[in-house]
Parts: C-alpha cells; structure tokens; sequence
C-alpha cells in the first residue's frame, strides 16, 4: 500500500473501539474460531462487518482481557493470530481507504495489543475497569456516576 495509516489514525480507531466495545457483552461469551467460521460464510457487507468484530475482539481480549487466554485454554498468540487474520481479511475485502488502516492494523496487532496492556497495566489502579468484563461477576457494582456502566469494585480489584 501507498500510503500507511498515521499514528493518530490508529489512535483514534483504538479510542472509537474503545467506546463501541464498552457495551458488547458478547465479547466474553462466544467462540473468537465459530465467530470467525461464521464471519467467512457470510458475504458483502455482512462478511465486512463480520470480519472487522472478529478483529475488534480479539484486539480487546488480548489487550484487556488477557486472563480470557487462560480461561479459554488458548494462549495470547491464538488472538492475535485469529484477530490479525481477520484484519489482513478485510484488508482484502475492501476497496476504499479503510484497507490500509486494517491491513496495517493486521501488521501491526500484537504492538496494538501492547498498547492496550499498557492502557491496562496503568488504568488499573487509578480507576475502576469500566469495560464490562463478564468472568467478574463476584465484586460487580453500579456507581451512580456512570450509569450503565458495571463497574469493578475497587475491593475487589486490589492485590
């Protein structure tokens, strides 16, 4: 590709992803493989729209979530080769501009996924973990400042 992405354009996918994701209460619940399966049987837009949530998740899991790994007998590089597939996939599939965001976010993945440690490792401490984590059902409570937001109790989140 000509021209690749900007720091901030990846910036900015990462805060939009952020967001979307901060209600998808699928995210700990289905298989990343069927989901995948599935996203390939599909076709056009469906098949885009598909490819780029089995990107996105594997992203967040792998990046926030990384204990999901374990839960799931899987390894971190499992999501990350699931989610960069997926990525490099609709890369192919699109015809627009988006393509060299996705297919450098497909190079990319497992730096993104650092970042997202990163993110983690240092919001940890200094705020409750906001995006809706399901394997925390024990310590779940609902602060009036963010309504709809499942929040960690912060006693349970300490070491």
């Amino acid at each position: 590709s000509n021209s690749s992405p900007s720091g901030a354009e990846l910036e900015s996918y990462l805060v939009f992803l952020l967001i979307a994701h901060m209600r998808d209460t699928h995210l700990h619940r289905n298989a990343i493989a069927i989901d995948y399966l599935l996203a390939k049987a599909q076709a056009g837009k469906r098949h885009r729209e598909e490819l780029r949530t089995v990107g996105d998740r594997c992203l967040l899991l792998a990046g926030l979530y990384p204990e999901q790994a374990r839960q799931r007998m899987v390894g971190l590089d499992y999501f990350i080769a699931m989610g960069s597939q997926a990525y490099n996939e609709l890369a192919h599939a699109l015809r627009t501009t988006f393509a060299d965001l996705y297919e450098h976010l497909a190079r990319a993945f497992s730096r993104v996924v650092r970042v997202l440690l990163e993110v983690r490792r240092r919001t940890k401490d200094v705020a409750p973990l906001m995006l809706f984590d399901a394997s925390a059902r024990a310590g779940v409570c609902e602060d009036p400042r963010f309504p709809g937001a499942l929040l960690l109790d912060a006693g349970s989140a300490r070491h």
